[in-house]
């Protein structure tokens, strides 16, 4: 099914007699078992006002129509969405919409906040075929939630979006990148929270094991970035060879798309924990390969097929205290999903009230049924 109004799609998912498969662009191949209802065919920008930084978009609005328009007056998508096709060998058209559901943030994420945090509104479809907005005329029993802090990160499983209005902000004149090489993950994580804690306004702070390097971002005006660079080279310099970097554009995009992964066989994990915790956890995972971000609290795990990573985490049958966060596994074989589950379990407290969420706003059940519990 292929709606191309936002009608259509209201009259498709209320005429629905089972399991819809709700996608994007086509682009990370979520596996839910029914009837695809694609979102490709609503696509435009329906309002975009450069100098108040708002942009309205219908969902299925490629991300590429989006940048190259934001492009053209020097602004951005300030969260720097990752492109996942590489990453997941897939094909398809990353989305806005798509973006938004599943809240996908880049590298930036550590200074400017998620995709969640730039969306103003959200148009849907619920599970029941009726179509809701937040502002103006608003269904009757979702009054009182925050519908578009649920509509990010609910993987489309409350709603099908329709429509998202969105915050942008301005290109950065400069972009430079302090790289502080000779480093083992203990201090790695040190450079990067006295990178993160220093009043110089970093923008990415990640880490490649391979090549024991920790890398620092600094954008904005070129002479304030030349100042900041200056000023956390002599700092960070006491914890190994520290240098700045121009022209690291490509390396930031390949840390935002994982694409140390690419093309390697295994599964793929996102772990997001406390910074300090991911040199305890590391050494834990016996995984083949290894990235970290947003500080060393965002780990991309490539691992074993068919490992139970959250067994590890959890110090199950190791004798080690466990380490709190969460784990979803991005990338796998349709039995170790189904076994595994891509998301994180939740306590029975907070799975409760997702029940209850799920049932108010999809009562029949049909929007990726099972995909997030």
């Amino acid at each position: 099914m292929r709606p191309e109004s936002e009608a259509d799609l209201a009259r498709m998912i209320a005429e629905a007699k089972g399991p819809l498969n709700i996608e994007g662009g086509g682009t990370r191949g979520m596996g839910v078992e029914g009837e695809t209802l694609s979102l490709s065919a609503l696509s435009g920008v329906e309002l975009y006002e450069p100098g108040a930084l708002t942009l309205v978009a219908k969902a299925g609005t490629p991300v590429s129509e989006i940048e190259a328009l934001l492009a053209g007056e020097n602004q951005r998508l300030a969260f720097e969405p990752a492109d996942y096709r590489g990453l997941l060998g897939t094909e398809g058209t990353p989305t806005i919409g798509g973006v938004f559901a599943a809240n996908i943030s880049g590298p930036r994420r550590i200074q400017v906040g998620a995709a969640r945090d730039f969306l103003l509104g959200v148009r849907f479809v619920d599970g029941a075929g009726q179509i809701v907005k937040n502002g103006g005329r608003v269904m009757k029993n979702v009054t009182g939630y925050d519908l578009v802090k649920l509509m990010s990160g609910a993987q489309g499983t409350l709603g099908v979006l329709s429509e998202v209005s969105f915050k942008v902000l301005p290109e950065a004149e400069s972009m430079a990148t302090v790289s502080v090489a000779e480093l083992d993950l203990p201090g790695a994580v040190r450079v990067m929270s006295a990178a993160l804690g220093s009043p110089f306004d970093v923008t990415g702070a990640a880490y490649d094991p391979d090549s024991l390097t920790a890398h620092i971002r600094v954008e904005g005006f070129a002479a304030s970035v030349s100042y900041r660079c200056g000023e956390l080279i002599r700092i960070l310099g006491a914890h190994g060879t520290a240098e700045r970097q121009d022209g690291t554009a490509d390396l930031w995009q390949g840390i935002r798309d994982v694409a140390a992964f690419h093309g390697r066989d295994g599964d793929v994990w996102r772990i997001s924990v406390k910074p300090s915790d991911a040199v305890d956890l590391a050494p834990r995972l016996g995984a083949t390969a290894l990235q970290f971000d947003w500080g060393g609290g965002l780990i991309w795990a490539l691992m074993p097929e068919g490992s139970d990573l959250r067994k590890v985490m959890s110090g199950v049958g190791t004798g080690m205290e466990p380490i709190p966060g969460h784990a979803t596994l991005i990338r796998a074989s349709a039995e170790t999903r189904a076994r595994l589950g891509r998301f994180e379990p939740q306590p029975a407290p907070l799975e409760a009230l997702n029940k209850g969420l799920r049932n108010q706003f999809d009562p029949r059940g049909i929007l990726n049924p099972g995909l997030m519990g």
